[in-house]
């Protein structure tokens, strides 16, 4: 798969900076309004500000990802008919817009690891899952209000290697959160599919 070099750029909207790299494969974490304390995420801000930059998102996003796993907060998608209702949402375009390689969700996030493709931009694809499923997700439960996170975390996947791990960590999360004793039993990932057995990079 080649990429595009005109399509590859970075931005944000005030919030987390965001990578467009056109058709490079790419991992992204999005979970559920008020499933993290706003005031615990300026409390890591703080904590975190003198380490280097490298260091200090890497750490962040440790603590994120450790307290959502664990955290008190709203879990919607531990509704199974939200979480399969997401899952579908995943799948609708797979082979369209994008190459689904590997997804979980979780009581309160989702993982994706996906390639976009067709010039379709990461943003517009999160947007597109994130709007239909807050509002199947707001008429199922009789919700009012934001039912997902504005901001997402993503990361370009760097080589092979990395592919695997990302994809062994997203189906590993269930199990990482006590959910589950194997990657296989829990019914919203891509572990659970007879697809999940893999789409290999394309060379990127």
């Amino acid at each position: 798969m080649e990429n595009n070099p005109l399509k590859i750029y970075w931005h944000d909207r005030g919030y987390l900076p965001h990578f467009e790299g056109g058709e490079i494969t790419q991992t992204v974490s999005f979970r559920l309004y008020g499933s993290l304390p706003k005031e615990l995420l300026l409390k890591w801000k703080g904590e975190l500000a003198n380490e280097p930059e490298l260091k200090r998102n890497e750490e962040f996003r440790n603590r994120v990802e450790d307290y959502l796993d664990n955290g008190p907060g709203v879990r919607w998608l531990a509704d199974g008919r939200i979480a399969g209702m997401v899952a579908r949402a995943l799948a609708k375009f797979d082979g369209e817009r994008y190459m689904l390689h590997a997804w979980a969700v979780m009581p309160n996030h989702v993982h994706a690891l996906f390639s976009p493709c067709g010039g379709h931009a990461i943003s517009s694809i999160l947007q597109s899952w994130k709007s239909f499923t807050a509002k199947e997700a707001k008429k199922t439960l009789g919700l009012d209000g934001k039912f997902w996170q504005p901001e997402y975390f993503d990361r370009a996947i760097r080589n092979e290697r990395h592919f695997f791990m990302a994809r062994e960590y997203i189906e590993n999360n269930p199990v990482k959160a006590g959910l589950v004793a194997q990657p296989q039993d829990w019914p919203w990932s891509s572990a659970s599919s007879p697809r999940s057995a893999g789409v290999p990079p394309a060379s990127r």
